[in-house]
């Protein structure tokens, strides 16, 4: 399964997990305020019951994470060697062009004559360069000397390929390991309590 396709189930589980949790804690803080005030046994057994029950969401809220963050975890790290494999293809193109820049001032210096397109090249790299390499061509020119028509260092197809986003990537990848199916456990069946702000539901 793809990590963007997994993320979604254990993120709603999360979410159905807490909410839960929450409901679980509040019916069993009833139960003990109601043995409490009527020192009826069977509020406490309920309490009890709902600790259980808030045990078992808990491990199933843990179970559920281990795996989320295992999904954050794979996805960060494959967006990261995408981002790496991106800068590196970055800095050997970048490299391989300076070596061309540097080759077309020289045979420009040397009078040679080169394409505008790679004169251009030069000039978007650096001006200083290109007018140097400019003035020096002129002289060289000037010169008594058969001088030499290059072909473009650049081929017409060398355009620049859009690379991927990273998080796109990582988003399409596949997710190595294992994804279990989180179970939510069911709520304890139960009776009702009169509590501050309404009527609380609580195991039998």
């Amino acid at each position: 399964m793809k990590i963007k396709e997994a993320q979604p189930i254990y993120y709603a589980n999360r979410a159905k997990l807490v909410d839960q949790m929450r409901t679980l804690s509040q019916q069993k803080e009833e139960a003990e305020k109601k043995f409490k005030i009527t020192g009826e046994s069977k509020f406490s057994d309920q309490a009890a019951t709902l600790q259980l029950s808030l045990d078992e969401t808990k491990k199933a809220f843990e179970e559920n994470q281990k795996v989320s963050d295992s999904l954050m975890e794979q996805w960060a790290n494959v967006a990261n060697m995408e981002s790496s494999r991106q800068q590196g293809e970055a800095m050997e193109a970048y490299y391989k062009d300076l070596g061309k820049i540097m080759t077309v001032f020289r045979r420009m210096a040397a009078g040679d004559t080169v394409p505008p397109s790679d004169e251009k090249k030069l000039l978007e790299y650096n001006d200083k360069m290109y007018k140097a390499a400019k003035n020096m061509q002129t002289m060289a020119q000037q010169l008594e000397k058969e001088r030499k028509k290059h072909k473009s260092l650049w081929k017409d197809d060398e355009e620049k390929v859009e690379n991927p986003d990273p998080g796109e990537v990582a988003d399409e990848s596949e997710y190595a390991g294992d994804l279990p199916d989180i179970k939510i456990p069911d709520m304890p069946g139960g009776m009702s309590v009169e509590a501050e702000g309404g009527t609380i539901d609580i195991a039998v």
